[in-house]
């Protein structure tokens, strides 16, 4: 039997990568395991919490799904997908999905531009239609600057571990991400050394890729580039 593991983003929770884990569940019989890292989920709390709690508590689901499983994917959005290429570099994995991965930190102009779609909908009394507010507006006040600080570590620490990935790989990409440029994806492109690299963008979608505008898309994408050749063997 195959076993998945998600890893959702910085800040974020299971909720961020439901519907794909959803899709995948109905069309298959794998075992699909998305771990709340510590902190994190509906309700924040991350004013203790260190990036390496947050690489051992994925790392912890991966050991014990690999004692269960024959094949494991991972799918990892934003932070989680670095934490998802590193776990990659390490151990035995089949496949890795990256949605959004947070390569790099952020992106000012794109997050001006959403910042000026957000008071426009105000100004027309539509905020409460705006998903990006309804999103973030919770968080705010909620992430403390310590826990920027680890994300930040976290990136530095994963990093190195994108030239270890040698098992096929799925990128995917927002054009309109304001949280991480977009075109980051080219620099993973070069820093990825697996022979079987497939990237793509997302023309309307924004950072939270997995609930925007392409999510039916990219479902299928996901579900596709995992289920091809799944009997072949692990090129890492």
């Amino acid at each position: 039997m195959i076993g998945c593991l998600v890893i959702h983003g910085f800040t974020g929770g299971p909720y961020e990568v439901g519907p794909l884990a959803k899709f995948l569940k109905e069309r298959t019989n794998w075992h699909i395991e998305i771990p709340t890292l510590p902190g994190h989920g509906r309700e924040l709390d991350l004013k203790d919490s260190s990036f390496k709690e947050w690489i051992i508590a994925a790392e912890e689901e991966l050991k014990k799904m690999k004692e269960k499983y024959e094949k494991i994917y991972v799918i990892g959005f934003s932070m989680g997908g670095m934490i998802a290429a590193y776990l990659t570099a390490k151990y035995k994995i089949e496949k890795l999905v990256l949605l959004a991965p947070a390569r790099k930190y952020l992106s000012f102009r794109q997050i001006a531009h959403d910042i000026g779609e957000v008071v426009g909908d105000g100004v027309k009394g539509a905020l409460h239609d705006n998903k990006l507010y309804n999103h973030y507006k919770r968080k705010l006040g909620m992430v403390p600057m310590r826990a920027n600080i680890e994300f930040m570590k976290l990136v530095k620490f994963t990093r190195p571990y994108l030239s270890k990935v040698k098992v096929p790989v799925l990128i995917a990409q927002g054009q309109q991400d304001g949280m991480v440029p977009y075109k980051t994806v080219y620099y993973l492109d070069k820093e990825i050394n697996s022979e079987q690299k497939k990237l793509v963008l997302f023309e309307r979608s924004k950072h939270l890729i997995c609930l925007g505008e392409d999510k039916d898309t990219l479902n299928e994408m996901v579900f596709d580039f995992l289920k091809e050749e799944e009997h072949a063997p692990n090129l890492g």
